[in-house]
């Protein structure tokens, strides 16, 4: 089952696709880069290993670090880079013992250019056999202004490089 507004757990693969203006290049440096995913979504600042088999770790924020939270929030493997096209990671959240016993699902982004300097961003996530992580990236459980999974983080990264602003100055912390 393939959806673009999820609002089942029992969905297996949601499909998020966002157009923004901007470059190809701007948008994959956003989604790899610590210096800009800290900026925009739940301000996690991820490191990416862009090799097959290299790490992925999605690592608090000072905000998350002061509630005590762990020193790894997602983690997985990085299956495919293909710079500013395509990337492939495994992906689980780390830090709730319940997710990640459900162990990991397959993140892939795809970055085309469009006309008139606009750009689609594609993000596939293959979510088989993980209700929890399904209802939490589908941003179910979260209301207005909370965040909200896949939708808020998009939308969130379309703000910045848009505007230079994000949308919300609530990260989640």
């Amino acid at each position: 089952m393939t959806s673009i507004a999820p609002t089942e757990t029992s969905t297996t693969t949601q499909i998020y696709r966002i157009f923004i203006r901007a470059t190809p290049q701007a948008i994959w440096d956003a989604i790899t880069t610590p210096e800009w995913t800290q900026r925009f979504g739940y301000g996690l600042i991820d490191e990416f290993e862009l090799r097959p088999g290299g790490k992925y770790r999605g690592h608090p924020n000072q905000g998350m670090i002061a509630t005590g939270m762990t020193e790894v929030v997602v983690d997985g493997e990085v299956i495919e880079a293909d710079p500013p096209r395509k990337l492939v990671v495994t992906w689980r959240m780390a830090m709730d013992p319940r997710l990640a016993a459900e162990g990991f699902t397959r993140l892939t982004y795809e970055i085309e250019e469009g006309r008139g300097g606009v750009s689609r961003l594609s993000v596939i996530h293959d979510l088989t056999g993980t209700p929890g992580h399904a209802a939490m990236v589908a941003g179910i459980k979260q209301g207005p202004g909370e965040g909200g999974g896949w939708a808020w983080i998009l939308s969130d990264l379309k703000s910045l490089l848009e505007s230079g602003q994000p949308m919300s100055t609530h990260q989640g912390w």
